[in-house]
Formats: C-alpha cells, structure tokens, sequence
C-alpha cells in the first residue's frame, strides 16, 4: 500500500519541476515556431525574385529559341535551295548519263557531255575551224533550170541571187533562137558575200519544150545529170585521189510549169517522173503574176494531185526527214509546193524605198513580197535553209544510188580506171568480178 501511495502522490517539488520542464518546452516549441515562420518568410521572399528571375530566363531561352528556330530555318532553306540545286544536278547527270557501247569487240565507247567535265576543254572551237576553213576553200553549188522558152528563167536565176548569172545575162549580143535539139549550156560565176565564197554553176536547157515533136527531149538532160555521176566516180576510184574532188554533179534542177490553171501535162509527168529519181526537183509556176489569187490556189492543188497520183516525189521528200523539227519545217515547205513566182531584175521606188518588182497600170508586183508571190519563200528553201540539205542529198542518196548501180555492173572497164594492175597486184579482181555480178 506504501508502495503505491508513495508512487500516486506527487510532492510539491516534483510539481514545479515539472511545470518548469512544460514552460520550457512551450518556449522551445514557440521559439522553434518562430524560425520555422522565418524560415518560411525568408523562403517566400526567396521564391519571389527567383520567379522573377526564372521568368527573365525564360524569356531569353525564348528569344534564344527563336534565333535558333530562324537560324535552322535558313539553314533548312539553304538545305533545301542545296538539295533542290543537288536534285537538279542528279537529272541533268541522270540525262547526261555515260553510256557505254559495244560497237566494236572489245572497245567501249563512253559518250561525256557537259557536268561530266572538269571544266572547258574548248571542243566546240572546231565549228569556228570549220567555218574558217569553209571560208577560205569555199564550196560549190550546181543549180538547173528547165522549162520552155519564155517562162522567166534566167530573169528568176537572177533574182534569185541579185546578179547576172544566166546565160543570157552574160553573154554580150545574145540573141534568142529557138534550138532544134535540147542542148545544155553551163556558166560559172564566184559569188562572194561577207567573206564566204561559193562557186555557182546554172545549167540551162534551152529547146526543151519547145518543139512539136517533144518525144524524149529529156533524154539529153538524163544523160548530163548521169554523165557528172560518172566523173565524179572515175574521180573518187582513182588510185591517187585528188585532195578535193571537183563536183560539177547537179545538186538541184528547177523546173518551170506554165501558169494556164489546168493540170500538168504529159511532158510535165514523163521528165518529173524520170529526173525525180536521179536529182532534186523543185517545181514551180513562172509568171504567177498572170493567175489570181483563187486561180493559183486551184492550180497548185491540182498539181500537187497530180504528182501523187503519177508516184513523183519532189523535195524535200517525206522519208529524207532526220528530225521533229526538220519534219515540221519541211510539212510547212510540202503544202506551198508548187512555188507561184515571179522573178525581175529591176528596182522600183515604193514608200521611199527600192523594191524588185514589175511595174503594171495598177501598180507595182513586189518580187520579194510574200503577199504577191512567193519567190521569198522559194530563195529560202534553195540558198537559206536547205542548200547544205540539197548537197547532201545529192551526195549520200541519188549519187551513192548511181556509184551502187554502176560498181554491181558487170560491164565496168577498170582499165579506164587505171585499177586493173593494182587489183591484180592484190589479189582482188577475182573478188571484185564476184562482187559486181551481184
């Protein structure tokens, strides 16, 4: 009982201490109170300027971002211009791509063009050595006429190249006479304009046409055309071949058709038909100044079915076009076939300026003018745009069809040739024999 009155009651000294112990814990408790408050309002203040600073660093990581985000995007325009410039370079080397050819065993041929290059090679200074050279040797080109008397065609060759080129021109008292027989005569002149020379030949036809019995007038003009093959092969066969073959072979043959409206007539078809096969032929109608308007265009479709019924080809012919561009240019040249011209050789003042033209009571027929005639059209196709194409053609076509018809004959004297001992000699006359039998 002692034991646990002793343990129940509390003295007044334990009293106190204990109250002493709780003030001093309350005072603990407060003062710790106090720093926490501190604490607390010393972390607010130190929250406030650090949100005022973290929204300044913002701002300037959005500037930064900004400048980046501008930065990358030019970068990305350029990537892109480089990209586009990188797509474009991959087509034109896609196009421009090395192709390799097989032409003969063994040997590749590899073709490089433009980006393939390191840089300028200077390739494209020979068409000015070309040119150059053209200049000073100079080239040739045989032009025919043919057609009855007094349509106009040594006046047209005159116009034609603003001179006095024909035979009548240049030969002092001529007088016109009517031949019995077809005969040719040639002349030569060298015409030089800005520098470039060109031998010019006109071979005219005087007495085609002309006679009442017409029976095989162009056996004459044949046998002219086929006789300048001929040289020009006894030339190109010789052993020692000269450096420049001269050519006198007939690049083109113009022939006249009379302006009476109606369709061809026989002698139109059987000299179209014969000489088409062996020279270029551009027909046109003299004197067009005769027809009207409506009357020439009626005639030219006329002719133009009369030449596709009777199977003639005139040039430029369809199957000799290499290109688009050739084809459409010589489309547009077809639909005008046959040209409706007039030709003079004297000037006249129109508006102030000189024109050739032919003066009537109603006024003045301008040769050059493409309203009146088409002479304009006509200069162009023959010395313009297709004067090269007309020797070439004559050169790779009608005379590489003779040189094969004439080596495969089994009558060709070599000995005339002066090619008899050399074949010999090599052992190649059997062979040739052979070959000519074919």
């Amino acid at each position: 009982m002692c034991v646990t009155a002793d343990c129940c009651v509390s003295t007044p000294e334990t009293a106190g201490e204990l109250e002493t112990d709780k003030l001093t814990q309350m005072e603990e408790e407060k003062e710790r109170g106090n720093m926490g408050q501190e604490q607390g309002d010393e972390g607010k203040n130190q929250e406030q300027p650090s949100s005022g600073n973290s929204q300044n660093f913002m701002t300037e990581k959005e500037e930064n971002c900004v400048g980046v985000c501008t930065k990358m995007e030019e970068k990305g325009k350029e990537k892109g211009m480089e990209e586009g410039e990188m797509q474009k370079e991959m087509e034109l080397e896609a196009e421009v791509k090395v192709e390799l050819r097989q032409s003969v065993p063994g040997l590749q041929m590899s073709f490089i063009q433009g980006t393939d290059l390191f840089g300028y090679v200077g390739i494209e200074a020979v068409l000015d050595q070309m040119r150059s050279k053209t200049m000073k040797a100079g080239f040739e080109f045989n032009i025919m006429v043919v057609g009855q008397s007094g349509l106009g065609k040594s006046t047209l060759v005159n116009t034609l190249f603003k001179s006095k080129v024909s035979r009548k021109s240049c030969t002092p008292n001529y007088e016109e006479k009517i031949s019995k027989t077809v005969k040719l005569h040639t002349v030569s002149h060298v015409i030089e304009e800005k520098g470039v020379k060109m031998k010019l030949t006109v071979i005219d036809t005087p007495g085609f046409g002309d006679q009442i019995n017409n029976e095989n007038c162009w056996e004459p003009i044949l046998k002219y055309v086929n006789e300048q093959y001929e040289k020009y092969l006894r030339e190109e066969l010789h052993v020692n071949r000269k450096r420049r073959i001269p050519d006198s072979r007939v690049h083109c043959c113009i022939y006249f058709l009379p302006a009476t409206g109606h369709r061809l007539r026989p002698i139109d078809v059987e000299f179209l038909k014969r000489l088409g096969k062996i020279v270029s032929i551009v027909p046109i109608i003299a004197k067009a100044d005769t027809l009207t308007i409506e009357e020439r265009q009626e005639f030219k479709e006329r002719i133009r079915q009369d030449l596709a019924a009777n199977g003639i080809h005139v040039y430029p012919q369809k199957e000799y076009d290499e290109d688009p561009e050739e084809r459409i240019l010589n489309d547009r040249i077809r639909e005008s076939i046959p040209f409706a011209v007039v030709g003079t050789d004297k000037e006249h003042q129109v508006n102030g300026n000189k024109v050739l033209g032919r003066k009537t009571k109603w006024g003045i027929i301008e040769v050059e003018n493409v309203a009146h005639c088409e002479f304009a059209n006509l200069r162009d196709l023959l010395i313009r745009s297709h004067l090269q194409d007309l020797k070439d053609v004559t050169h790779n076509i009608h005379y590489e069809t003779y040189r094969v018809r004439r080596l495969n004959e089994s009558n060709m004297d070599f000995s005339e040739l002066g090619l008899s001992t050399w074949l010999l000699e090599n052992g190649t006359a059997d062979k040739w024999e052979s070959e000519s039998h074919l």
